[in-house]
């Protein structure tokens, strides 16, 4: 019989499960208070040792299904052909070259997807990030994937399709991999331009937070506003990370230019949701 969640999280530290407890709610308002200031929190070893080989194992299964054409993208994974001002971001390419599981890639079994759907676990979350509820994403393919980074290639800088993103890092590289964040770079209102464009070129004054997560770390971010990536992979092991897409509106769908990106593939959602799907925003992708 496989391990419960409740048996594989590391409830002593994180008691998740428990909300009417006072370390439940001290847990929360901790993570949350983390999430106003940084846009970031990481709850360490939130997986149990004993589970940590389990993850990486199912990951390992699944990332031979990563699609991971290297490709030319710009910061907000928009057309690269398209036009844009002299001093527009988006005028700056990138050779991506990380790859992704998608969703109905994984199993339903798997730990992540279990824990992706665990009704606590997303209260849990929710109230980390001050919500009444989030809602798993509408899309097929990114509401849970795998991303998978092989070695000398690198996840270059982005931003999410959802606000809210919490992830896991199942296997850990030699060397490299390390995940960069520039908190809050921009708002709901306002893409602040300039200074996504002074992080890719390398300006003075530049914020840069960096995070040299572990196996079983449970990390919450604010994908959305946060500009990021990942640096590239030094030596012979992949690095494997669990993404688990929630948001605070349903039915939230990526455009089928980034699906193509992310999948290699469009599903008939991506082509409806072209045509008036749900954003909690009018930003660039």
């Amino acid at each position: 019989m496989a391990p419960t969640i409740e048996t594989i999280v590391n409830v002593e530290r994180f008691p998740i499960f428990h909300s009417g407890d006072d370390g439940y709610q001290s847990l929360v308002s901790d993570i949350s208070n983390q999430l106003e200031a940084k846009g970031c929190a990481v709850l360490k070893g939130f997986i149990r040792p004993e589970f940590q080989n389990l993850l990486s194992e199912e990951s390992a299964c699944v990332a031979q299904h990563a699609y991971g054409k290297v490709e030319a993208v710009n910061v907000y994974n928009t057309d690269v052909t398209a036009e844009y001002p002299t001093d527009h971001p988006g005028r700056i390419i990138m050779q991506k070259g990380n790859a992704f599981v998608a969703r109905d890639q994984i199993g339903k079994d798997a730990v992540i997807a279990r824990l992706y759907e665990n009704c606590d676990f997303k209260s849990f979350i929710g109230q980390c990030f001050n919500l009444d509820q989030v809602y798993e994403l509408g899309d097929p393919y990114s509401g849970l994937c795998v991303n998978v980074l092989r070695p000398g290639h690198e996840h270059p800088w982005h931003f999410d399709i959802n606000e809210y993103t919490v992830s896991m890092l199942t296997q850990l590289p030699l060397d490299g991999g390390v995940f960069e964040y520039c908190p809050n770079i921009r708002t709901p209102q306002s893409e602040n331009m300039p200074a996504v464009l002074k992080v890719m070129t390398g300006g003075e004054d530049v914020k840069i937070e960096r995070l040299r997560l572990q196996p079983g770390d449970l990390q919450l971010f604010k994908g959305r506003y946060a500009m990021h990536r990942v640096t590239k992979i030094i030596g012979d092991q992949q690095r494997h990370t669990a993404i688990f897409a929630y948001s605070e509106i349903p039915g939230i769908i990526a455009t089928p230019e980034r699906s193509r990106q992310l999948f290699g593939r469009v599903a008939p959602e991506h082509l409806r949701a072209e045509m008036g799907n749900a954003r909690s925003d009018n930003l660039m992708d």
